[in-house]
């Protein structure tokens, strides 16, 4: 890599929002009001680690409010959704306006109630790459991670001169959200390969690439930064460095695997899935996060809507290495981690 590449790839983004006084208001204890109360949700499973961390710090700050998260493939989150089980899900695509309708038609059906379903893009989130430190491959183009997902390249020696064996590929779920992705977006609708393996979680994802030099792991680029490596962190630690006013510095990403870098087939350059290169564009191959809700506002459920599409809840999504959605962003230059 040249040195203009280093420095590049080192940059990150600080989020600067205005949280002023309210991140510190009490309010008189209510058992149902949009900070008090409990209220369930269904989550993408891939999001784990974020709505785990946006759950702390809600009821860190909202100590009457309790959110219930069960974390499923989005096919489960959406079936949860139309079956009138949950108010909220975070999925990775928007409803689309006759869905809007269908569901609000169920709910005046079967409850005799009318909902207002709203529906937010809270983050971008990279789809990234990681190998095993021992694997010589830095990067691969679009086109050839295409042929590796459908099992036309086999061998990491059909993609560069190397000693390693047969490719083995690593998802969470072979049903699951990036499993659907990499056809949809990747594949452009072909079947995944018979090299495709489900690994059961995202940590079990990690856990194998780390210990196996063929094998190639695919998950969201939260759950490869480096803040992940740190020792679990309290809830209060977590709260008070995102109630204040001052600007969340993004992730930088782990040097326990090796994060491949992706370039379209018609660029030179291929990039990391940094911040930086997720918010201009640079870096190929990325997914909306949605949240959607049939809650009201004066509800729990509505609540914790509002405050992960707020200002505090952008917040808490830059410190997990993905884009946020509404921020205001100044570009921060890093010590070069490659």
């Amino acid at each position: 890599m040249n040195n203009s590449s280093v420095k590049y790839a080192a940059l990150a983004l600080a989020v600067m929002l205005g949280l002023g006084a309210t991140s510190c208001l009490k309010y008189e204890k209510d058992p149902h009001s949009s900070t008090s109360g409990t209220t369930t949700m269904v989550c993408d499973n891939t999001f784990e680690n974020i709505f785990e961390q946006e759950v702390d710090v809600f009821e860190y700050q909202y100590p009457d409010a309790h959110i219930l998260v069960r974390y499923g493939t989005q096919a489960e989150a959406l079936d949860s959704l139309f079956s009138l089980n949950t108010r909220s899900v975070v999925i990775t695509r928007d409803l689309t306006p006759e869905e809007k309708r269908a569901l609000k038609a169920k709910y005046k059906k079967e409850r005799g109630a009318n909902v207002n379903v709203r529906s937010a893009k809270i983050a971008v989130d990279a789809v990234a790459f990681i190998v095993n430190p021992k694997n010589t491959c830095e990067k691969l183009t679009v086109s050839e991670l295409a042929d590796i997902m459908s099992g036309s390249s086999t061998q990491w020696n059909d993609l560069e001169p190397s000693k390693l064996g047969k490719i083995n590929v690593v998802l969470d779920q072979t049903g699951s959200s990036l499993a659907t992705f990499l056809t949809d977006s990747l594949l452009h609708g072909k079947p995944l390969g018979p090299n495709v393996y489900s690994a059961g979680s995202i940590k079990d994802v990690f856990s194998i690439v780390e210990k196996n030099p063929n094998a190639i792991g695919v998950l969201g680029v939260s759950w490869i930064t480096s803040d992940m490596d740190k020792a679990d962190v309290s809830r209060d630690e977590l709260a008070k460095s995102v109630l204040d006013d001052g600007a969340v510095i993004g992730a930088t990403l782990t040097d326990r695997v090796k994060v491949l870098k992706v370039n379209r087939d018609d660029e030179v350059r291929a990039y990391k899935p940094y911040q930086q290169y997720i918010f201009d564009g640079s870096y190929p191959l990325f997914r909306q996060i949605y949240m959607v809700t049939t809650a009201s506002t004066s509800n729990v459920a509505g609540g914790f809507y509002s405050f992960v599409t707020g200002p505090i809840g952008q917040k808490i999504i830059m410190k997990t290495g993905i884009l946020p959605a509404r921020v205001s962003v100044q570009q921060v230059e890093l010590p070069d981690r490659e």
